[in-house]
């Protein structure tokens, strides 16, 4: 059992879109990720997932809406809903999701990281 300083770990990622695994609980990941840019629409059918902005912001696009995250902010998305996640500058992210759910979700391309490192 030990602390977690989130900016030491983030500070140790140097790309984005590349999450990284920082806690484990109950067949569930604590993850990092850095985002800049545009993500690919996809969807998750087995798994809600948990998008907390601990610094910059984010729009999440569903294929009928758009909605803003900013820093202190979290979105849940639940299973089965396609969605986008797009940020115009740096945002550092906490993920709360399965172990068993593939950051790309039913798409598979150049984004897709199956063996997530931990830090």
């Amino acid at each position: 059992m030990e602390a977690i300083n989130l900016q030491e770990k983030f500070r140790l990622i140097n790309d984005y879109w590349n999450p990284k695994i920082v806690g484990e609980l109950n067949g569930q990941h604590v993850k990092l990720v850095k985002i800049k840019g545009d993500f690919v629409f996809h969807k998750h059918d087995n798994e809600d997932e948990l998008f907390l902005v601990i610094e910059g912001n984010f729009t999440m696009e569903y294929r009928d809406k758009v909605q803003k995250i900013s820093a202190g902010e979290f979105v849940i998305v639940p299973r089965g809903v396609e969605h986008r996640p797009v940020a115009e500058n740096e945002a550092l992210v906490l993920l709360f999701e399965s172990a068993t759910t593939l950051n790309t979700g039913n798409v598979v391309n150049e984004l897709t990281k199956i063996d997530l490192d931990k830090i």
